[in-house]
Protein backbone atom coordinates (compact mmCIF):
# COMPACT_ATOMS: atom_id res chain seq x y z
CA UNK A 1 0.00 0.00 0.00
CA UNK A 2 0.84 3.60 -1.18
CA UNK A 3 1.30 6.38 1.45
CA UNK A 4 -2.05 8.50 0.96
CA UNK A 5 -1.50 11.47 -1.92
CA UNK A 6 -1.04 14.94 -0.57
CA UNK A 7 -2.94 16.02 -3.29
CA UNK A 8 -4.98 15.01 -6.28
CA UNK A 9 -6.70 16.00 -9.86
CA UNK A 10 -10.16 15.80 -10.32
CA UNK A 11 -11.05 14.99 -14.24
CA UNK A 12 -15.06 16.71 -14.25
CA UNK A 13 -17.11 14.93 -16.46
CA UNK A 14 -20.82 15.46 -15.09
CA UNK A 15 -21.77 17.56 -18.15
CA UNK A 16 -20.87 14.90 -20.61
CA UNK A 17 -21.73 12.07 -18.48
CA UNK A 18 -24.89 13.31 -17.00
CA UNK A 19 -26.38 14.56 -20.71
CA UNK A 20 -25.69 12.01 -22.50
CA UNK A 21 -27.51 9.67 -20.11
CA UNK A 22 -30.37 11.84 -19.12
CA UNK A 23 -33.81 11.11 -20.78
CA UNK A 24 -35.35 13.94 -22.17
CA UNK A 25 -34.32 16.84 -23.66
CA UNK A 26 -31.79 19.82 -21.60
CA UNK A 27 -32.03 23.08 -22.72
CA UNK A 28 -28.21 24.06 -24.55
CA UNK A 29 -28.28 27.01 -22.66
CA UNK A 30 -29.10 25.13 -19.49
CA UNK A 31 -25.99 22.80 -20.27
CA UNK A 32 -24.03 25.91 -20.67
CA UNK A 33 -24.66 27.29 -17.48
CA UNK A 34 -23.73 24.27 -15.48
CA UNK A 35 -20.46 24.21 -17.15
CA UNK A 36 -19.98 28.05 -16.65
CA UNK A 37 -20.92 27.13 -12.94
CA UNK A 38 -18.54 24.75 -12.51
CA UNK A 39 -15.81 26.53 -14.27
CA UNK A 40 -16.05 29.15 -10.81
CA UNK A 41 -15.18 26.30 -8.68
CA UNK A 42 -11.78 25.47 -9.20
CA UNK A 43 -12.48 22.52 -10.77
CA UNK A 44 -9.51 22.79 -13.57
CA UNK A 45 -10.45 19.96 -15.72
CA UNK A 46 -14.21 19.88 -17.14
CA UNK A 47 -15.42 17.35 -20.03
CA UNK A 48 -17.73 19.57 -21.65
CA UNK A 49 -19.56 17.33 -23.97
CA UNK A 50 -19.38 14.03 -26.42
CA UNK A 51 -18.81 14.07 -30.14
CA UNK A 52 -20.87 11.11 -31.01
CA UNK A 53 -23.33 10.50 -33.42
CA UNK A 54 -26.87 12.14 -32.27
CA UNK A 55 -28.83 8.99 -33.37
CA UNK A 56 -27.08 6.66 -30.72
CA UNK A 57 -26.84 9.15 -28.10
CA UNK A 58 -29.66 12.06 -28.58
CA UNK A 59 -28.19 14.34 -25.58
CA UNK A 60 -24.94 15.18 -27.69
CA UNK A 61 -27.08 16.44 -30.50
CA UNK A 62 -26.11 19.93 -29.01
CA UNK A 63 -22.21 19.16 -28.33
CA UNK A 64 -21.09 21.67 -30.99
CA UNK A 65 -23.04 24.48 -29.27
CA UNK A 66 -22.55 23.42 -26.01
CA UNK A 67 -18.83 23.71 -26.53
CA UNK A 68 -19.33 27.55 -28.42
CA UNK A 69 -21.51 28.71 -25.86
CA UNK A 70 -19.59 28.19 -22.99
CA UNK A 71 -16.97 30.66 -21.08
CA UNK A 72 -13.88 29.63 -20.68
CA UNK A 73 -12.18 30.22 -17.58
CA UNK A 74 -8.11 31.04 -17.00
CA UNK A 75 -6.70 27.64 -15.95
CA UNK A 76 -9.58 25.20 -16.85
CA UNK A 77 -8.84 22.54 -19.31
CA UNK A 78 -12.11 22.00 -21.51
CA UNK A 79 -11.82 18.61 -23.00
CA UNK A 80 -14.42 16.54 -25.23
CA UNK A 81 -14.63 12.73 -25.91
CA UNK A 82 -15.16 11.15 -29.39
CA UNK A 83 -14.57 7.76 -30.26
CA UNK A 84 -14.26 7.57 -33.97
CA UNK A 85 -11.86 10.30 -36.50
CA UNK A 86 -15.31 12.04 -37.44
CA UNK A 87 -15.94 13.32 -33.74
CA UNK A 88 -12.23 13.77 -33.17
CA UNK A 89 -12.36 16.08 -36.35
CA UNK A 90 -15.49 17.66 -34.85
CA UNK A 91 -13.16 18.60 -31.63
CA UNK A 92 -10.60 20.36 -33.53
CA UNK A 93 -12.97 22.21 -35.50
CA UNK A 94 -14.55 23.95 -32.47
CA UNK A 95 -10.99 25.71 -31.60
CA UNK A 96 -12.35 25.82 -28.24
CA UNK A 97 -11.08 22.59 -26.50
CA UNK A 98 -8.12 21.01 -25.42
CA UNK A 99 -7.52 17.87 -27.38
CA UNK A 100 -5.76 15.42 -26.26
CA UNK A 101 -5.41 11.33 -27.50
CA UNK A 102 -5.99 8.61 -26.21
CA UNK A 103 -5.60 4.71 -27.07
CA UNK A 104 -8.92 3.67 -25.86
CA UNK A 105 -9.29 -0.58 -25.31
CA UNK A 106 -12.33 -2.28 -23.98
CA UNK A 107 -11.83 -5.22 -21.30
CA UNK A 108 -15.27 -6.63 -22.32
CA UNK A 109 -16.09 -7.93 -25.97
CA UNK A 110 -19.80 -8.03 -25.62
CA UNK A 111 -19.80 -4.47 -24.14
CA UNK A 112 -17.67 -3.21 -26.50
CA UNK A 113 -19.71 -4.34 -29.34
CA UNK A 114 -22.58 -2.24 -27.84
CA UNK A 115 -21.10 0.14 -27.11
CA UNK A 116 -18.94 0.87 -30.40
CA UNK A 117 -19.52 -2.11 -32.94
CA UNK A 118 -16.70 -3.64 -32.87
CA UNK A 119 -14.89 -6.50 -31.82
CA UNK A 120 -11.65 -6.32 -29.80
CA UNK A 121 -9.45 -6.98 -33.24
CA UNK A 122 -11.09 -4.68 -34.95
CA UNK A 123 -10.98 -1.72 -32.08
CA UNK A 124 -6.96 -2.92 -31.95
CA UNK A 125 -6.87 -2.09 -35.62
CA UNK A 126 -9.02 1.33 -35.19
CA UNK A 127 -6.31 2.76 -32.52
CA UNK A 128 -3.95 2.26 -35.17
CA UNK A 129 -5.85 4.83 -36.92
CA UNK A 130 -6.43 7.11 -34.79
CA UNK A 131 -3.05 7.30 -33.57
CA UNK A 132 -1.91 8.50 -36.84
CA UNK A 133 -4.77 11.11 -37.09
CA UNK A 134 -3.79 12.05 -33.83
CA UNK A 135 -0.26 12.62 -35.26
CA UNK A 136 -1.22 14.46 -38.52
CA UNK A 137 -3.25 16.73 -36.34
CA UNK A 138 -0.24 17.43 -34.10
CA UNK A 139 -2.17 16.04 -30.91
CA UNK A 140 -0.72 14.63 -28.09
CA UNK A 141 -0.96 11.44 -26.79
CA UNK A 142 -0.23 10.54 -23.45
CA UNK A 143 -3.46 8.91 -21.86
CA UNK A 144 -4.50 5.01 -22.57
CA UNK A 145 -7.86 4.08 -21.33
CA UNK A 146 -9.40 0.71 -20.61
CA UNK A 147 -12.91 0.14 -20.01
CA UNK A 148 -15.16 -2.25 -17.91
CA UNK A 149 -11.94 -3.22 -16.11
CA UNK A 150 -13.52 -4.53 -12.78
CA UNK A 151 -16.28 -6.67 -14.76
CA UNK A 152 -19.13 -6.46 -17.02
CA UNK A 153 -22.74 -6.76 -16.80
CA UNK A 154 -22.75 -8.94 -20.30
CA UNK A 155 -19.59 -10.90 -19.34
CA UNK A 156 -19.29 -10.91 -15.46
CA UNK A 157 -15.82 -11.00 -13.64
CA UNK A 158 -12.85 -9.88 -16.14
CA UNK A 159 -9.79 -11.59 -14.89
CA UNK A 160 -6.66 -10.00 -14.01
CA UNK A 161 -4.30 -11.08 -16.61
CA UNK A 162 -6.60 -9.85 -19.34
CA UNK A 163 -6.34 -6.34 -17.83
CA UNK A 164 -2.29 -6.74 -17.52
CA UNK A 165 -2.53 -7.86 -21.37
CA UNK A 166 -4.23 -4.71 -22.18
CA UNK A 167 -2.20 -2.15 -21.13
CA UNK A 168 0.73 -4.33 -22.31
CA UNK A 169 -1.05 -3.96 -26.03
CA UNK A 170 -2.23 -0.01 -24.86
CA UNK A 171 1.48 0.33 -24.86
CA UNK A 172 3.00 -1.88 -27.90
CA UNK A 173 0.92 0.21 -29.75
CA UNK A 174 2.00 3.82 -27.94
CA UNK A 175 5.95 2.40 -29.18
CA UNK A 176 4.79 1.32 -32.51
CA UNK A 177 3.93 5.00 -33.60
CA UNK A 178 6.37 6.48 -31.33
CA UNK A 179 4.13 8.09 -29.05
CA UNK A 180 4.51 7.40 -24.69
CA UNK A 181 1.73 6.93 -22.62
CA UNK A 182 1.92 8.73 -19.00
CA UNK A 183 -1.30 7.64 -17.67
CA UNK A 184 -3.77 4.93 -18.04
CA UNK A 185 -7.36 4.70 -16.88
CA UNK A 186 -8.91 2.49 -15.31
CA UNK A 187 -13.05 2.63 -16.03
CA UNK A 188 -15.15 0.53 -13.73
CA UNK A 189 -17.63 1.21 -16.56
CA UNK A 190 -20.31 -1.12 -14.86
CA UNK A 191 -19.51 -0.41 -11.42
CA UNK A 192 -18.22 -3.86 -10.65
CA UNK A 193 -15.54 -3.13 -8.32
CA UNK A 194 -15.37 -2.94 -4.49
CA UNK A 195 -12.39 -1.79 -2.69
CA UNK A 196 -11.01 -4.87 -2.38
CA UNK A 197 -10.68 -5.20 -6.53
CA UNK A 198 -9.80 -1.55 -6.87
CA UNK A 199 -6.51 -2.72 -4.62
CA UNK A 200 -5.81 -5.98 -6.51
CA UNK A 201 -6.11 -4.60 -10.21
CA UNK A 202 -4.64 -1.41 -8.76
CA UNK A 203 -1.80 -3.27 -7.00
CA UNK A 204 -1.54 -5.69 -10.10
CA UNK A 205 -1.00 -3.20 -12.77
CA UNK A 206 1.77 -0.84 -10.32
CA UNK A 207 3.56 -4.13 -9.58
CA UNK A 208 3.92 -4.90 -13.47
CA UNK A 209 4.74 -1.17 -14.61
CA UNK A 210 5.51 0.70 -11.52
CA UNK A 211 6.82 4.11 -13.71
CA UNK A 212 3.02 3.89 -15.18
CA UNK A 213 0.54 6.94 -13.58
CA UNK A 214 -2.75 5.37 -12.99
CA UNK A 215 -6.11 6.96 -13.23
CA UNK A 216 -9.78 5.63 -11.65
CA UNK A 217 -13.04 6.01 -13.51
CA UNK A 218 -15.35 4.94 -10.96
CA UNK A 219 -19.36 4.36 -11.32
CA UNK A 220 -21.53 4.57 -8.24
CA UNK A 221 -24.40 1.90 -9.37
CA UNK A 222 -24.10 -0.16 -6.70
CA UNK A 223 -23.24 2.28 -4.35
CA UNK A 224 -19.34 1.51 -4.24
CA UNK A 225 -18.24 4.57 -5.82
CA UNK A 226 -16.75 6.60 -2.36
CA UNK A 227 -15.82 3.72 -1.11
CA UNK A 228 -13.65 3.03 -4.18
CA UNK A 229 -12.36 6.10 -4.60
CA UNK A 230 -10.97 5.57 -0.92
CA UNK A 231 -9.42 2.29 -1.71
CA UNK A 232 -7.55 3.97 -4.58
CA UNK A 233 -6.21 6.63 -2.11
CA UNK A 234 -4.67 4.26 0.23
CA UNK A 235 -2.79 2.66 -3.16
CA UNK A 236 -1.72 6.03 -4.28
CA UNK A 237 -3.80 7.11 -6.81
CA UNK A 238 -3.76 10.96 -7.92
CA UNK A 239 -6.32 11.23 -10.85
CA UNK A 240 -10.26 10.71 -10.73
CA UNK A 241 -12.34 10.95 -13.15
CA UNK A 242 -15.97 12.36 -11.25
CA UNK A 243 -19.41 13.92 -12.15
CA UNK A 244 -21.01 16.87 -10.02
CA UNK A 245 -24.18 15.57 -8.04
CA UNK A 246 -23.50 12.08 -9.37
CA UNK A 247 -24.82 12.74 -12.88
CA UNK A 248 -24.14 10.37 -15.60
CA UNK A 249 -23.93 7.01 -16.59
CA UNK A 250 -23.41 4.75 -19.94
CA UNK A 251 -26.09 4.18 -22.12
CA UNK A 252 -25.10 1.14 -23.12
CA UNK A 253 -24.34 -0.60 -19.67
CA UNK A 254 -27.80 -1.93 -19.39
CA UNK A 255 -28.04 -0.92 -15.99
CA UNK A 256 -31.89 -1.15 -14.47
CA UNK A 257 -30.63 1.70 -11.99
CA UNK A 258 -29.02 4.68 -10.82
CA UNK A 259 -25.49 4.62 -13.17
CA UNK A 260 -23.87 7.86 -12.20
CA UNK A 261 -20.39 8.53 -11.66
CA UNK A 262 -18.40 8.70 -8.12
CA UNK A 263 -20.01 12.43 -6.94
CA UNK A 264 -17.73 15.01 -7.30
CA UNK A 265 -18.14 17.25 -4.34
CA UNK A 266 -18.54 13.83 -1.73
CA UNK A 267 -15.04 13.00 -2.96
CA UNK A 268 -14.32 16.22 -2.84
CA UNK A 269 -15.40 16.58 0.83
CA UNK A 270 -13.79 13.22 1.65
CA UNK A 271 -10.71 14.51 0.59
CA UNK A 272 -10.85 17.97 2.36
CA UNK A 273 -11.57 15.88 5.88
CA UNK A 274 -8.22 13.54 5.21
CA UNK A 275 -6.21 16.92 4.54
CA UNK A 276 -5.66 15.85 0.73
CA UNK A 277 -5.95 18.74 -1.04
CA UNK A 278 -7.94 19.35 -4.32
CA UNK A 279 -8.02 22.68 -5.26
CA UNK A 280 -11.72 22.58 -5.25
CA UNK A 281 -14.05 25.18 -3.56
CA UNK A 282 -16.39 22.80 -2.00
CA UNK A 283 -18.95 25.57 -1.07
CA UNK A 284 -19.06 26.48 -5.14
CA UNK A 285 -19.08 22.93 -6.17
CA UNK A 286 -22.29 22.22 -3.97
CA UNK A 287 -23.73 25.26 -5.62
CA UNK A 288 -23.03 23.70 -8.90
CA UNK A 289 -23.91 20.35 -7.59
CA UNK A 290 -27.50 21.59 -6.50
CA UNK A 291 -27.84 23.45 -10.10
CA UNK A 292 -27.22 20.55 -11.90
CA UNK A 293 -30.24 18.56 -10.16
CA UNK A 294 -32.45 22.08 -10.96
CA UNK A 295 -31.35 21.75 -14.60
CA UNK A 296 -32.06 18.26 -15.18
CA UNK A 297 -35.40 18.20 -13.03
CA UNK A 298 -35.09 15.35 -10.84
CA UNK A 299 -33.35 14.32 -7.63
CA UNK A 300 -29.16 13.41 -8.37
CA UNK A 301 -27.23 10.92 -5.60
CA UNK A 302 -25.06 13.34 -4.64
CA UNK A 303 -24.99 13.15 -0.31
CA UNK A 304 -22.79 16.26 0.59
CA UNK A 305 -24.86 18.34 -1.39
CA UNK A 306 -27.44 17.54 0.66
CA UNK A 307 -26.14 17.68 4.32
CA UNK A 308 -23.86 20.21 3.87
CA UNK A 309 -19.78 20.50 4.89
CA UNK A 310 -18.59 19.83 7.75
CA UNK A 311 -16.28 23.09 7.34
CA UNK A 312 -19.53 25.38 7.15
CA UNK A 313 -21.44 23.91 10.11
CA UNK A 314 -17.99 24.16 12.26
CA UNK A 315 -17.75 27.76 11.46
CA UNK A 316 -21.65 28.04 12.48
CA UNK A 317 -20.96 26.45 15.60
CA UNK A 318 -18.32 28.19 16.65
Amino acid sequence: MSDLPKSIRINEEGPREGFQFERGPIPTGRKIDLVDALSRTGIDHIQVASFVNPKNVPGMADADDVVQGITLHPGVHYTGLWLNEKGLLRALASKRLEVTGSISLTASEKFLIRNQNRTLAENIEAQHRIIEMYKDHEVPVERGSIMAVFGCNFEGDIPIPTVLRLVQTILDLAAEHGVGIKVMNLADTMAWATPLSIKRVVGAVRERYPDLELALHLHDTRGMGIANAYAGLEMGVRIFDAAVAGLGGCPFAGHKGAAGNVCTEDLVFMCDEMGIETGIDLEALLEAARLAEEVVGHPLPGSVMKGGSLKALRAKLA
